[in-house]
C-alpha cells in the first residue's frame, strides 16, 4: 500500500506530476534551488530525493537523527537549515546542503524552523517562550540576537518571509481558527488577511511574489493532524482570487515548509494513503 506519494502541482496548466512513492511515512519536501530533487524527512531523519532514479538518499546530519518536518534549503542551495529535538525539546541547526556536522543557532528551545529571509541572512521560526509557553513566531539574524515577533495572541505558526523580504506571512488562531496572517518584518502591521470558515495552515509566498501556497483543513479542525481530507489552495498576495488546486488526504507533513520551485512555476507536496 502507498503510505507516501511526493508530487509536483505545475501552476500554469494545472497538472500534477508524481515523483516518488514509497510504503514508508516521508513528509515535508523543500525543492533544492539547484536542480538535485527534493529533501524530505521520515523516522527521525533527511533524505534527498532526485529527479533521476528517485529514492530516499540518506542525508548525513553529524548524529543527529530525531529530526522533525521543519527544514528548508537556503536562497542559494548551499546551505539546510533543520529542527531535530534533543533533551530540551527542538532546536534549529544550519549545516551545508551536502550534509555533515551541522551547528546549532537557536537560542533556546523549543524552536521550530520555517522559513529563509530571501539573502539568506536571516531565518523565521515557531517558538514556545513566556511563562505560558505560547507558540510565536520569532525571526533571528544567523549569528545574531532572536526578535520575538508575535505576543501570546493565540497560537502563531507557519511563518515564512514573503518574496521580497519586507513581510512575514504565518498562521494564528488569535481570532477562533487558525486563518492566514500578515505583518512586517518587525511585528509591525499584523493583520489577517481574509476570513473564511476553514482551518488554514503553512502559507508560502512564491518565489516569484505572485501568490501565496496554503493548506485548508475542513471547518472545525483542531491543531494540524495528518490523513484527513484537506485542500491545497493559491491566492493573491492581498488575499483574493483564493482557489483549491489540490484535493486530497493529507494534512500534517503535507507541506509544513517552503515546497515552491525556484521560478515559482510548480510546487511540491506529500499526498498520503
Amino acid at each position: 500500500m502507498m503510505r507516501s506519494s511526493l508530487e509536483v502541482y505545475e501552476v500554469a496548466a494545472g497538472q500534477v506530476r508524481v515523483v516518488f512513492q514509497t510504503d514508508d511515512l516521508i513528509e515535508a519536501p523543500n525543492w533544492d534551488p539547484l536542480g538535485g530533487g527534493f529533501l524530505v524527512n521520515g523516522g527521525g531523519r533527511l533524505y534527498r530525493v532526485p529527479w533521476e532514479a528517485p529514492c530516499l538518499a540518506p542525508v548525513e546530519t553529524g548524529g543527529l537523527v530525531r529530526c522533525n518536518n521543519d527544514h528548508g534549503f537556503s536562497p542559494d542551495g548551499t546551505q539546510v537549515a533543520f529542527s531535530c529535538h534533543r533533551e530540551n525539546g527542538a532546536e534549529i541547526f544550519v549545516m551545508s546542503a551536502e550534509g555533515g556536522t551541522a551547528r546549532v543557532i537557536s537560542p533556546r528551545a523549543p524552536s521550530w524552523f520555517h522559513g529563509w529571509a530571501p539573502d539568506g541572512g536571516s531565518v523565521v521560526y515557531a517558538a514556545a517562550r513566556g511563562e505560558r509557553r505560547e507558540v510565536d513566531i520569532c525571526v533571528m539574524p544567523l549569528g545574531g540576537v532572536e526578535r520575538r515577533l508575535t505576543s501570546g495572541e493565540g497560537h502563531s505558526d507557519g511563518p515564512e518571509f514573503s518574496a521580497d523580504g519586507t513581510r512575514v506571512y504565518y498562521n494564528s488562531d488569535r481570532d477562533g481558527h487558525a486563518q492566514i496572517w500578515v505583518m512586517g518584518v518587525d511585528g509591525s502591521g499584523q493583520r489577517q488577511v481574509f476570513a473564511d470558515e476553514f482551518v488554514n495552515w503553512f502559507p508560502h509566498p512564491s518565489p516569484c511574489g505572485r501568490q501565496v501556497l496554503y493548506l485548508a483543513y475542513a471547518p472545525g479542525t483542531e491543531g494540524h493532524p495528518r490523513d484527513l481530507p484537506v485542500a491545497l489552495c493559491l491566492m493573491d498576495p492581498d488575499g483574493r482570487n483564493r482557489r483549491r488546486v489540490v484535493e486530497m488526504i493529507g494534512g500534517q507533513g503535507s507541506i509544513n515548509v517552503a515546497s515552491w520551485a525556484p521560478d515559482g512555476g510548480a510546487f511540491a507536496y506529500m499526498r498520503f494513503g
